[in-house]
């Protein structure tokens, strides 16, 4: 049920904050708005106001802002003043682009308020210490608790996680040793790491040792104005990662498999919902920069796909024709369709452990 809600709570916020910002600048520019929805067809439930009918639609995978004269499969415009293709390039561009940047908007909110309440993440530069314990590990069978300090590995000291991390995930299915502390008392056992498989970026599973903690972190509290440039310099850097990860993806050196669909997502939601309201706040601003930076690729469907219609239209002097706009669309709704189904099939290997 915490996986159900979570997912709820985070899609839902995510498409409606998408979904307004195309919604506001429409109705700005003066375009007539047909329907607001969250979700896609078949409609679950939905009121009319004014000249825009709003519902919630069964198919949770996204939403859609309806606008007059926009679906080339409704025919050639009218040439209604109020129609989407009757506005100036600049103002279609607008609306178009007011979805990805309200998600940037949203992200920077979002972890400008957990700054706030919550603090900054620490890492200590200085000592492993432990997070979360996961139920029924090694670790919580000796006895590790969150607030601990890993000390040593078979007698090698540690003082970075990803140092220890090393030192367990060259030993699966191993005896190490664990040396300690807590509040000065020093604790020591022999552990038989997990066997646990995970994939590289490029896509190769690689059979690991586990104990089954997870980086602590301290928490430095924040101003006000020191909370929103921290949110802004989070989410550039966020950006910054999955420009790269795309990058890499493109290139071939990230695999396919590294990219999670809406069963992957539902997983994580879950799992920072279990963590606590600062981690699923979080994920949310991860997730609102990752909608906003696939929404602008140039993929007919996507924003990115009507921003490229409308550079062709720029350099031609006129629109593409309907029947060049529906195909298009065809076609990237048929890529997009076919990418889902090859990332909910990975995910739910993952799932299954696969």
């Amino acid at each position: 049920m915490t996986t159900v809600l979570s997912t709820i709570f985070v899609l839902g916020v995510l498409v409606f904050v998408h979904e307004l910002g195309h919604f506001l600048v429409a109705k700005r520019v003066g375009i007539r708005v047909e329907r607001f929805s969250l979700g896609f067809p078949p409609k679950m439930i939905g009121t009319t106001i004014g000249e825009t009918e709003y519902c919630i639609s069964w198919l949770p995978l996204g939403g859609y802002v309806k606008m007059a004269g926009e679906n080339p499969d409704e025919g050639e415009p009218t040439g209604d003043p109020r129609e989407f293709m009757s506005k100036s390039i600049g103002a279609r561009a607008m609306v178009i682009l007011a979805g990805p940047v309200m998600n940037f908007i949203l992200a920077i909110v979002v972890f400008s308020a957990v700054f706030f309440c919550y603090g900054r993440p620490v890492v200590d530069p200085d000592h492993v210490v432990v997070g979360p314990v996961i139920k029924q590990t090694p670790a919580e069978a000796v006895g590790i608790k969150p607030g601990d300090f890993i000390l040593a590995i078979d007698h090698k000291e540690v003082h970075q996680f990803d140092e220890m991390a090393h030192l367990v995930h060259a030993r699966p299915g191993d005896t190490v040793e664990v040396l300690w502390s807590r509040d000065g008392e020093l604790f020591s056992a022999r552990v038989r790491t997990l066997v646990d498989t995970i994939q590289t970026p490029a896509g190769t599973d690689t059979v690991v040792g586990m104990l089954g903690v997870r980086m602590g972190f301290g928490y430095e509290r924040l101003g006000l104005l020191a909370s929103i440039s921290a949110g802004a310099a989070q989410t550039i850097s966020v950006c910054r990662a999955m420009v790269d990860f795309l990058g890499g993806l493109f290139s071939g050196a990230v695999s396919i498999k590294m990219v999670s669909g809406p069963v992957g997502i539902a997983r994580f939601a879950g799992e920072a919902a279990r963590e606590g309201m600062n981690m699923l706040l979080n994920f949310m601003a991860v997730l609102s920069v990752n909608l906003a930076i696939l929404n602008v690729l140039p993929v007919p469907v996507l924003d990115g796909g009507h921003l490229v219609f409308l550079f062709f239209e720029k350099l031609r002097g006129r629109p593409l024709t309907v029947r060049q706009r529906s195909i298009a669309q065809q076609v990237g709704l048929g890529l997009l369709l076919l990418l889902i189904v090859t990332v909910t099939y990975h995910d739910v290997l993952r799932l299954f452990g696969g």
